[in-house]
């Protein structure tokens, strides 16, 4: 049931990643009362990542494998981004910005079937199966210094870092508190793409994926795409139709350098 669960869970990546090339989703820059009730922005953040957080906490502390070295390592690589964006993120905003309750609710959502992938997999599914990858089996222990464990860290924490510092970057593009324009944001990887941060995180769960080499990990890594490849799209558009001259002379890409 749980590998169903997985597939519908892609199946349905599918349909909102194609979807939200025709419907914006209206927070952040192209915010809109569209999807609901506007609220405080630091708020809707909070309670819109805190359940992933907690439902990963609990699954932890009720699985008899909680203190195997190779889950717990998974489960705080996974809780180290979900902290920052819980309890540190929110409150480094600056301004009075709101974010639709439909969209808060809809997130909330999301976060709760990632726990449960995630989390069931790591504490329960995976002592079902050998860490194997490319037909090389590795034992709990062995799997920390498998290649696909490393490569797959060293991507999450350069996603993790990139993400930061995109956060930095669009936090001060603002210098007075009641300026409400927008800027082109410029340094570190906005030099090459519009959605530097969107760039960040689907690096980091790309990471994930490949350092847990699950299908999980690799189910949320479809689902960071499908929601942030479009809206990476609908932005670039939208710094096109006010920085249009700036945008041709700096040949920026959407969301991955080079590429797209």
């Amino acid at each position: 049931m749980f590998y169903i669960y997985l597939y519908v869970m892609i199946a349905v990546a599918v349909i909102v990643f194609i979807s939200l090339y025709f419907v914006e989703a209206g927070y952040g820059m192209l915010v809109s009362s569209r999807w609901g009730k506007l609220i405080n922005n630091k708020v809707a953040w909070f309670f819109m990542e805190f359940p992933i957080f907690a439902a990963m906490v609990g699954l932890w502390l009720f699985s008899p494998h909680r203190f195997s070295i190779v889950p717990l390592t998974f489960f705080i690589i996974f809780e180290t981004h979900y902290f920052q964006r819980v309890f540190i993120f929110p409150f480094l905003m600056k301004g009075n910005s709101k974010m639709p309750i439909g969209i808060m609710l809809m997130g909330m959502a999301f976060n709760v079937l990632n726990a449960a992938m995630q989390g069931y997999w790591i504490f329960y599914e995976s002592y079902n199966v050998n860490y194997t990858a490319f037909g090389l089996t590795y034992s709990d222990i062995e799997w920390l210094w498998s290649p696909w464990f490393i490569i797959g860290l060293l991507l999450f924490l350069c996603g993790f870092v990139t993400n930061l510092h995109s956060d930095y970057i669009i936090r001060h593009l603002r210098k007075d508190p009641t300026d409400t324009r927008h800027y082109l944001p410029k340094g570190g990887m906005f030099n090459y793409v519009t959605s530097a941060n969107y760039f960040g995180e689907l690096t980091e769960w790309l990471g994930f994926a490949i350092l847990t080499w699950s299908l999980s990990g690799l189910v949320f890594f479809i689902w960071t795409a499908a929601n942030l490849v479009p809206r990476a799209n609908t932005l670039y558009h939208k710094y096109q139709s006010e920085f249009g001259d700036e945008m041709k002379g700096r040949r920026l890409k959407r969301v991955i350098p080079l590429i797209y």
